[in-house]
């Protein structure tokens, strides 16, 4: 009687993690896609936008909106700030550093 006792104990204890493991992974299904670019939102009338990251980045505060690709881009060719932890400038190559540097010979540039 013991054993049948501890036995179904087991077996109710089993059931309920496999039932909730399948919760889990149905929620993980369920959720929506991270997106590639976000905006980080200020404080105050508009709300505007303060500082482009990638998708998913840590440092991206509560405040944000997720925008695509050229809005991203558009935000940080007009100025915006771009995140020093995510670095999506670089990710954009929205940055002058992809220009190439002019060619300089004995003091005067080509």
């Amino acid at each position: 009687m013991w054993h049948a006792m501890w036995l179904q104990r087991i077996d109710t204890k089993i059931a309920t993690l496999q039932e909730q493991d399948a919760e889990q992974e149905q929620g993980r299904k369920n959720r929506p896609q991270e997106p590639d670019w976000i905006v980080e939102l200020g404080i105050g009338n508009g709300r505007p936008p303060t500082e482009v990251h990638v998708g998913g980045c840590y440092a991206a505060g509560k405040r944000r909106r997720p925008v695509p690709r050229n809005e991203a881009r558009r935000l940080l060719t007009s100025g915006g700030r771009a995140c020093t932890h995510c670095k999506p400038d670089t990710q954009l190559r929205a940055t002058d550093d992809t220009a190439p540097l002019p060619l300089v010979l004995h003091g005067t540039s080509v």
